[in-house]
């Protein structure tokens, strides 16, 4: 079975509710048609009802099949106002709060934090600043976790590609430069994530410019050190440090630069060193190896909720809600 078609049996497995915070986009509400029909999760589209429910006909679908919420004139707004209120104690006020969740990606996730959702999808026209804000704000971080970050999804499909298969990069989308400890805590997010959408045993490849002690510098040292921590607090998974890309993902070139390698060259979890590496090796996938990007995805929040780009397709946001559905139907790491 391909990545792709595993990922939605999950998702049909998983019968979770998602909200698309931006319901009256055109690409929004034609992936919603297609991800309802394919069974892919409930669906909850926020805008005016008159217009999404004519987005949802003029795209095929059956405005009735779906969940319209005004944020404006939802029965369900006091009761989000003065929980807003509460969580915000001290910072909004009823008139904050009101004006706050006339915003749909605010109302998204307050739907989500009060239990009218699984998980929540904005970005296709928000910011991801924006998004991301909004969901630290009001749904936070799980229990437990030290640092909320990203990633990619990266699927390899096609024939004439060298390794076939889904991939984990990260952090490719917003942690800017971490350092030891939190590069740590992105690789062991990321390695939860693979095993939780890919359903395959987490191989972990931290990147560098240099492999296994080729070069000395500052930041050869902090993958080094991260790798370290991860090893120490996680023994069992299958870890390398630090390591160029060519050693991570070619066993050839692996067995030559990093001998006794614990992913003999096979790593389906690539940690970039920071947030430049992340975003530029992503695309450069994509755009030049074909690779099929779906992300970027949050780990560390408490409830999902994810982020699309602002030049995403209606594929994009037809997957992005098959991730959202199994991301949240993984048990807690």
């Amino acid at each position: 079975m391909q990545p792709l078609d595993r990922l939605f049996a999950a998702a049909r497995a998983a019968r979770r509710r998602i909200v698309l915070a931006e319901g009256e986009d055109p690409r929004i509400l034609a992936a919603a048609v297609r991800a309802e029909a394919e069974g892919l999760a409930e669906l909850t589209l926020l805008g005016r009802t008159d217009t999404v429910a004519a987005g949802l006909t003029a795209a095929g679908g059956d405005p009735a099949r779906f969940e319209i919420i005004d944020p404006a004139t939802a029965s369900s707004r006091a009761a989000f106002i003065e929980a807003y209120r509460t969580l915000r104690a001290g910072r909004a006020d009823a008139a904050d709060a009101e004006a706050i969740l006339l915003d749909p990606l605010a109302f998204a996730a307050m739907l989500v934090r009060e239990g009218g959702a699984h998980g929540m999808i904005g970005g296709a026209v928000a910011t991801t600043a924006h998004t991301v804000r909004t969901a630290l704000r009001i749904i936070g971080p799980a229990p437990g976790t030290r640092l909320v970050s990203s990633f990619f999804l990266m699927l390899l499909c096609s024939p004439d590609q060298v390794r076939k298969g889904g991939f984990v990069f990260s952090d490719c989308g917003l942690v800017v430069d971490p350092n030891a400890e939190e590069l740590a805590e992105i690789a062991l997010a990321a390695s939860d994530s693979c095993a939780a959408l890919l359903g395959t045993e987490p191989r972990v490849a931290m990147l560098s410019f240099s492999t296994m002690g080729s070069a000395t510098h500052a930041r050869v040292n902090t993958v080094r050190t991260a790798t370290e921590i991860v090893r120490n607090r996680r023994p069992e998974l299958a870890i390398d440090g630090e390591l160029q890309f060519d050693a991570a993902f070619v066993p050839l070139v692996n067995a030559s630069k990093a001998p006794g390698s614990a992913t003999r060259g096979e790593a389906n979890v690539l940690i970039f060193p920071n947030l430049e590496a992340g975003n530029i090796g992503y695309k450069i996938a994509q755009r030049i190896g074909g690779a099929l990007a779906i992300g970027p995805v949050l780990q560390g929040l408490a409830h999902p909720a994810n982020d699309l780009s602002r030049g995403c397709t209606a594929d994009d946001v037809r997957a992005l809600i098959a991730v959202t559905a199994v991301q949240q139907a993984a048990p807690a790491a």
